[in-house]
């Protein structure tokens, strides 16, 4: 099994800042790509950012430009630089990892989400 920790949601101002991170951990043998989603209620789970292990990345065109995904291939840790907040941006933040596990094959894990809320 692998579990996908997130962290860094929160409350935000327009125009401010967030950083989010997700930590996998469990049986990994490795990792292919990890990437952000977000999903607002009633709404389907859009990717926001992913990155393959070899450092290529995706971004949605709603952020480009204002947001930067990058990861530790150490410490199995993707992050996410959101910058220039938009009250748009705010939803539930999910983190996915595509991981080859020891003796399962290749899966698709979740985390559990973390709330972003750009506000004034």
């Amino acid at each position: 099994q692998v579990q996908l920790v997130e962290s860094g949601g929160g409350l935000v101002q327009p125009g401010g800042s967030l950083r989010l991170s997700c930590a996998a951990s469990g049986s990994i043998f490795s990792i292919n790509a990890m990437g952000w989603y977000r999903q607002a209620p009633g709404n389907q789970r859009d990717l926001v950012a992913g990155i393959t292990w070899r450092g290529i990345t995706n971004y949605a065109d709603s952020v480009k430009g204002r947001f930067t995904v990058s990861r530790d291939s150490a410490k199995n840790t993707v992050y996410l630089q959101m910058s220039s907040l938009k009250p748009e941006d705010t939803d539930v933040y999910y983190c996915n990892a595509d991981v080859l596990t020891y003796g399962r094959g290749t899966h698709d894990y979740w985390g559990q989400g973390t709330q972003v809320t750009v506000s004034s």
